[in-house]
Order: C-alpha cells, then sequence, then structure tokens
C-alpha cells in the first residue's frame, strides 16, 4: 500500500485547522474590510433577507422570533449577523473601527462574500439605523423593514445618543439609562465596545432619505415611545408605508402581526 506522504498529511491538517477557525456553532466567520471578524449564520433558500440585531444585542435574538422561523419556511434564505462589538463578532476598542458606517461596511462587505446580488432587510431598533445606511449606501438592497424606530438618529447630535455615551463611560449618570447600563454589566458584555457604537452611531440626513426611491415599510409598536416619531419617519421617505403592531420597544417585533407586516410587505 502506497503510503501518504507526512507533509501532505500535515498540508490536510493545516488548511482544516485554519477553516475550523473560521466557524463556530451553526454559523461562520467573514473577515471584514479591517480585519474585524463579524459572525453570521445562513439558513434556508430563496431571496436573501439579513436580519439586523438591536443595541445589546445578538442575531441570536432574532432566533427566537416568529418571523426568522417564519422566514425560513416561507422559502426565504435568513442571514442573521452579530455586529461588530457583539456577540460572537470581535470588539475593538479604538475608534476608527466604529466610525465612518463600519457596521454597514460589514454588511456589504458579507453580501459581496456570499455572492448575493439583491437581498431585503430587516432592522429593529439600533438595527433600523444600520438598515436606513444599507438603504443609502448599497444599491443591492431590495425592500427594507425598519422596526422600533423614530426620527430621533436622523439627528447628528441625538441628545439620547449622546446620554447614552455618556452613561457608558461613567462620564455622568442619566438615570433614564440606569436600567440600560445595570443589564450591561450584568451581562458581562463588553461596555467599551458598546460606548463607541453609541459614540459613532450613524445618522441619516432628511437630505439622503428624499433620495430614496425603494421601498420601505417602518413598523411601530402601538405603545412604543422610544427614539422619535415614527410619522416624522415616514414623511422624510418618499412613498414609505407606516405600519403598528400590538407591544411596546421590546415586545413588538416578537409577535405574529410583526411576522404578517414583514411578510405582506415582502410580498406585495
Amino acid at each position: 500500500m502506497k503510503r501518504t506522504p507526512l507533509w501532505l498529511i500535515m498540508l490536510v491538517f493545516f488548511f482544516s485547522r485554519n477553516s475550523f477557525a473560521q466557524t463556530a456553532g451553526d454559523g461562520q466567520f467573514y473577515t471584514s474590510f479591517d480585519g474585524t471578524k463579524i459572525y453570521y449564520e445562513v439558513k434556508g433558500n430563496g431571496y436573501p433577507v439579513i436580519l439586523i440585531h438591536g443595541f445589546c444585542g445578538s442575531g441570536d435574538g432574532w432566533k427566537k422570533s416568529i418571523l426568522y422561523t417564519n422566514l425560513i419556511k416561507g422559502g426565504y434564505k435568513v442571514i442573521t449577523v452579530d455586529l461588530r462589538g457583539n456577540g460572537q463578532s470581535d470588539k475593538p476598542h479604538i475608534d476608527a473601527a466604529y466610525s465612518n458606517d463600519a457596521e454597514a461596511k460589514d454588511i456589504m462587505g458579507l453580501m459581496t462574500s456570499l455572492n448575493i446580488t439583491k437581498y431585503n432587510i430587516v432592522g429593529y431598533s439600533r438595527g433600523s439605523i444600520i438598515a436606513s445606511r444599507l438603504l443609502i449606501l448599497d444599491n443591492r438592497v431590495n425592500k427594507t423593514v425598519m422596526g422600533g424606530m423614530g426620527d430621533g438618529f436622523t439627528d447628528p447630535h441625538w441628545p439620547r445618543r449622546l446620554h447614552a455615551y455618556a452613561s457608558l463611560m461613567g462620564n455622568k449618570n442619566y438615570h433614564e439609562f440606569d436600567e440600560m447600563v445595570k443589564y450591561i454589566r450584568s451581562q458581562n458584555l463588553d461596555v467599551a465596545a458598546l460606548a463607541l457604537q453609541q459614540k459613532y452611531q450613524p445618522s441619516t440626513s432628511g437630505a439622503e432619505f428624499s433620495k430614496v426611491t425603494k421601498p420601505v415599510l417602518i413598523i411601530r409598536g402601538s405603545e412604543d415611545k422610544e427614539d422619535g416619531s415614527e410619522v416624522g419617519l415616514q414623511r422624510l421617505i418618499p412613498g414609505s408605508r407606516l405600519s403598528y403592531v400590538p407591544g411596546d420597544h421590546n415586545t413588538a417585533s416578537k409577535n405574529n402581526q410583526f411576522s404578517a407586516a414583514v411578510f405582506f410587505f415582502f410580498q406585495s
């Protein structure tokens, strides 16, 4: 029997080990433009939809939602991602890692690596802020759902963002964020990375939104009073739709009505 050369065995081991290092659980890692590794998962087949989580979250949060299950059953390819600084993705502690639309660029690069030429987006809370940047920056975006968000983030000096950053840094205590900071510390989340996400959280101006020609749906919980006016946001985006579902900021994305609104929008 012919023996396999030792060098070939070592070469196979080397490449298999490095391939394994790029996977975790059910997902994989994509190396972004600046070397940051971004964790993502892909489930199902069909038209691609990326789900973008909110502040302090991860892609796993979407996997517990009715929408995630229904999209896969409905014949969509569902992509979840841990934004940089969250979940299993890298958590750099330098300013440059979060400025200049870094999070949107991560997703754009990921779509390129997956050979995706058109896709839909569902963002929720801070995920809607990142979704809005993709809507502006990436021509491959088809339909966009912005859930749990009003027009507050369109102000580059949004007090809520500035106060959240100050509270996380310990520069000043704004009591509206006491529970948020307490939760972050209790879960051993990366405070420095989360603070930088607030410091460099992007805004999208009315002038940018005025040029949007792609379909946009804004979904708001009937009891959600956070993050500005959803009506104001709708007025900024030509042709956008506004839908209300039961729930507050923490619950609206989890119910059947939210899933149904997304499906109706995607299929109409």
